[in-house]
């Protein structure tokens, strides 16, 4: 199904799919923006691995359980390596970004659905600004969104944490109340939805996981009540959004 209320105690709360005072729109980049796959996220989990290896001089397989673990605890692999290891982020953001974009095309139906939302849009990832802006170039969207606010802007606290949320809400002024937030990540939604946005959690068509991109425990979290609505068609359901309006 494209457009579904999360799982809520029955009778299901319809407000939750009502998007219609929204004025800032905030959407997550890779695997939300684009389909999970196309394989990009596989290539930047890979060379993560292959730099953490080589600096901490590591086995892939080594290097592969440290940068899960990080991961998980910190938000980022890269907020553990510069806690845990004192590293300099700039490089290995540089490294772990520079991968091949042939397999994403233009997505002008999606540019067509951002298009018509009235409001600001913007990109919010814990990636680097140079990949968003890439793959939004790709895509064909680049002009539909005011701003990226990477994880250099969030001054390297990563998305779950509160304290990114809040520093992201101020640089641009976003009122929460009046938002909306769409992610691949369930975890990631928690927060939004605390402080009172809408909430989407963008997932591949028939809720398909794929181990080798992404950890089970990721996807814990998909029938949380933080979440207001369910899709696996993000260009489907801007277009239901807008007719909702």
């Amino acid at each position: 199904m494209t457009l579904s209320p999360a799982a809520a105690p029955s009778p299901v709360d319809v407000s939750r799919t009502d998007f219609s005072h929204v004025e800032t729109w905030v959407f997550d980049l890779d695997n939300t923006l684009y389909p999970p796959g196309l394989d990009l996220w596989r290539q930047i989990d890979m060379k993560m691995r292959a730099y953490i290896a080589n600096f901490l001089g590591l086995t892939l397989d080594e290097a592969f359980a440290l940068q899960k673990g990080y991961y998980r605890k910190y938000g980022t692999s890269l907020r553990g390596l510069m806690i845990e290891h004192a590293m300099d982020p700039d490089d290995f953001l540089a490294h772990v970004h520079a991968i091949d974009l042939a397999s994403l095309n233009a997505a002008p139906a999606l540019g067509e659905a951002l298009g018509a939302l009235p409001g600001r849009k913007l990109v919010y990832t814990n990636g680097s600004r140079g990949h968003a802006e890439q793959v939004l170039a790709k895509l064909g969207i680049s002009d539909h969104f005011a701003d990226v606010h990477d994880i250099v802007s969030s001054e390297f606290h990563p998305k779950p944490h509160e304290i990114a949320y809040r520093g992201f809400l101020q640089r641009f002024d976003v009122d929460p109340t009046r938002a909306a937030m769409f992610e691949d990540l369930a975890r990631n939604l928690e927060v939004p939805h605390q402080l009172g946005m809408r909430t989407v959690l963008v997932v591949p068509p028939g809720l398909a996981v794929n181990p080798a991109d992404r950890e089970a425990w990721e996807h814990e979290g998909r029938d949380g009540a933080h979440i207001d609505v369910v899709t696996d068609d993000l260009t489907a359901l801007l277009v239901s959004l807008r007719a909702g309006m």
